[in-house]
């Protein structure tokens, strides 16, 4: 039995941002990937292992996004996982940047900003979890 999340209309907000997001992720990501050398000209100097990491991480998004709208306990983990693997590319991603290879300054915003919206959105649902002594609620 999967416990269900505490109702919450932050969460709500959550979710729809989450999927919203990993929405536009797989729209930009996809683009500079599979639209041709005109959309990787003008990406500038992208990192290929973050470029494929954020568009892999954008079906997580979408997925973590309708787990967290229908309220599903695992949801907390997957925000937290996304968070917290958005985080260690961002650190390798770093080491790239101090070993002199070529990045645009956008990516260090554009990956900050990740890594703050889902360790924000996992803390939020992490919060949400019921506890054992809660009475189960099983509508969605």
């Amino acid at each position: 039995m999967n416990p269900l999340l505490q109702r919450n209309r932050w969460l709500r907000g959550a979710s729809v941002f989450a999927v919203l997001f990993g929405l536009l992720t797989l729209k930009e990501g996809g683009t500079v990937l599979f639209g041709g050398e005109a959309a990787r000209s003008a990406a500038g100097a992208y990192v290929p292992f973050v470029l494929w990491f954020n568009f892999l991480a954008g079906f997580a998004y979408v997925a973590a996004g309708m787990a967290l709208w229908r309220r599903l306990g695992w949801a907390a983990w997957l925000a937290l996982g996304i968070g917290l693997a958005t985080a260690l590319v961002f650190a390798a991603f770093g080491m790239h940047i101090l070993t002199g290879g070529a990045f645009e300054v956008r990516t260090v915003a554009a990956m900050a900003l990740r890594t703050a919206v889902w360790l924000g959105i996992g803390t939020l649902a992490w919060r949400m979890r019921r506890s054992p002594t809660d009475p189960q609620d099983t509508t969605p």
